[in-house]
């Protein structure tokens, strides 16, 4: 069993960002937060598929750049070989939760024009 509170946590650039909950061996997952106009590097995965469920807010996802708007309840799946880049055009903070499996160590790329 394992056990961790978001409290326990924080998000890598203080009040946004990822804040990862676990990190393999099988899943990773955590929280991670959008300031307003705010984005996240387009990147993909060979080997895990990365899935959001927005929690709070809404956020722009450019799945092989095809805009998806997403809002609170919506589960949005990049899967393996999608490039994904994320940006909050709102005025608000926007947070999901994010998981990535089947668990790899080093499995993300950069893509350069996002």
């Amino acid at each position: 069993m394992i056990k961790v509170n978001e409290s326990e946590r924080e998000y890598r650039f203080g009040d946004s960002g990822p804040k990862y909950l676990r990190k393999g061996p099988f899943l990773s997952a955590g929280i991670v937060a959008f300031n307003p106009g705010q984005d996240f590097q387009g990147h993909h995965h060979k080997i895990m598929e990365e899935s959001f469920l927005m929690i709070e807010g809404e956020l722009d996802f450019y799945i092989d750049d095809k805009l998806v708007k997403c809002a609170k309840g919506d589960l949005i799946t990049a899967e393996p070989g999608e490039s994904h880049y994320i940006v909050n055009t709102s005025n608000k903070v926007a947070k999901a939760v994010f998981m990535l499996a089947p668990f790899q160590l080093q499995d993300k790329f950069i893509v350069e024009d996002k």
